[in-house]
């Protein structure tokens, strides 16, 4: 018998703020109240948003707190 794995996937819309007096970007996760990050390009950005709500997710589900997810399709 194979053995499945299971993991629930979330997908979250980010809001991507270029920063013209320094340059990068400034991420916010509005359905994740305090979760920011920033990069000093868009894929840094990025790279550091998706590891910033995959941490949010991982204390508010120790905690019991995740709200407003939609799992990818």
């Amino acid at each position: 018998m194979k053995k499945q794995i299971t993991h629930k996937i979330y997908q979250y819309t980010a809001i991507f703020e270029p920063d013209e007096k320094a340059g990068g970007f400034t991420v916010t996760i509005p359905s994740l109240p305090g979760c920011i990050s920033e990069g000093d390009s868009f894929e840094e950005a990025l790279e550091n948003i998706q590891e910033a709500a995959s941490l949010y997710v991982e204390v508010m589900k120790a905690q019991r707190q995740v709200r407003s997810y939609h799992p990818i399709s």
